[in-house]
Order: structure tokens, then sequence, then C-alpha cells
């Protein structure tokens, strides 16, 4: 087993109990060769329901009769997880571990150019989405902040899902 390996289990093991699954993308171990380590749960941040929140409206062109839905997003979550709180039809089939393409967004060039970059494995993952634009991103990596007060997100007019045709995961 490699040393990095190692030293991720190990760290993981510090963190988190084995029965705790969300999505911490923040918590990243650095390692003496600079390479760095995301720990990834699922289901996303745990968020108190009482935390601050932003307005963020969602477009989706599936949706004839109301494509647009303004929504309040708890400010530490990640947006596939406002999208499920508030029942807009953003897939998440791996539950936010960073594993899919199904929760694919698109941001305007601001939003986008004002997020931390992205990982190399959500690139990975963002190469298999549909209607990949310049500033796509993947809903599960990109965590609400204060400064999205009035955030715009697209969603694409499908996604590619690998898993089962038809099949759509139920959040925990």
């Amino acid at each position: 087993m490699s040393r990095i390996l190692q030293q991720a289990i190990q760290a993981r093991r510090r963190l988190l109990s084995p029965s705790i699954f969300h999505t911490q993308n923040a918590w990243k171990k650095s390692q003496p060769n600079h390479q760095q380590i995301s720990l990834r749960y699922h289901g996303g941040p745990k968020v108190d329901p009482s935390t601050p929140t932003v307005n963020i409206t969602f477009h989706d062109p599936k949706l004839a009769d109301t494509p647009t839905k303004t929504v309040e997003a708890r400010v530490g979550e990640s947006l596939l997880q406002t999208a499920h709180r508030h029942h807009i039809d953003l897939e998440g089939a791996c539950e936010g571990v960073c594993a899919c393409s199904t929760c694919h967004v698109i941001l305007s060039d601001d939003v986008f150019d004002s997020l931390p970059e992205a990982s190399e494995d959500e690139e990975d993952m963002l190469d298999m989405a549909f209607g990949l634009s310049a500033t796509s991103r993947l809903g599960c990596q990109v965590i609400v902040t204060d400064e999205m007060e009035g955030m715009e997100v697209n969603l694409p007019a499908a996604t590619r899902n690998f898993y089962v045709d038809g099949h759509v995961p139920q959040p925990h």
C-alpha cells in the first residue's frame, strides 16, 4: 500500500468516526510531496437548519410551466443539497461524492471565477457531463457562501446517469 494511501486512511480514522458519511471537501490534509487528499462522504456537509441563508435562483429548461425557482440556500451546504431540499431536479446519483456528473450545473462567468478552482477529480467527472460549458461545475462540489446572494444556477437540458436508466437516488 502506498504511503499516501496509508496517510489518507489514517487521516480519515483520526478525523471522523466510520458511521459519519458526508462530503467535506474542505478537509484536506497536505502531504509532504504537496499532494492533497480530499475526504468525501455521502450526503454533503452537515449544516444546521438555523444557519444563515442566501437566495439562489435555479433555472431548469426541462420545466415548461415554471422553469425558474428562487430558494433559500444554507451557507455551508452544497448546491446539490440545496436543490434536494427544495425538490429541484438535480440528480446527484453518487450522493454527492464527486463520482458522477449528474449534478452538473452551469454558472455565470463572475460566479464561476469567484469559486475555488475545481479539483482534478471534479474535472474528470465534468468530462462526462452532458452539455459541458466553460463555466460548468458539479453541484456537490460548490459550497454556498454569503457572497452567493442572488446567484443564478442553470441546469443542463439532460444528464448522463451511467448507473441505471431511470434510476433517481433519494437523498437520505
